[in-house]
């Protein structure tokens, strides 16, 4: 299953391929897809749906931004050294 996010109206955003989402409040929400971490900012943004059997998260509000990063978190220094 690919990856895909469609927004509705600036109101209502579906996310399919979700894999987690990291972290919602009123004001940003954080998704982990396979390929990259969505962080899509407004007000009053709520999960209406949250099916992670699926890969599918769909969330409400004021969306002003969505923010596209790469998932790949830089390892510690120590933490290569001790592999």
């Amino acid at each position: 299953m690919g990856e895909s996010i469609l927004i509705e109206d600036r109101k209502k955003i579906i996310i399919k391929g979700a894999v987690k989402v990291k972290t919602c409040t009123q004001n940003f929400a954080v998704v982990e897809t396979q390929e990259c971490v969505a962080t899509i900012s407004g007000s009053e943004i709520e999960v209406v749906k949250l099916d992670l059997e699926n890969k599918e998260v769909v969330f409400s509000g004021n969306i002003s931004s969505i923010k596209f990063s790469s998932q790949k978190e830089k390892s510690s220094f120590l933490k290569r050294i001790f592999k």
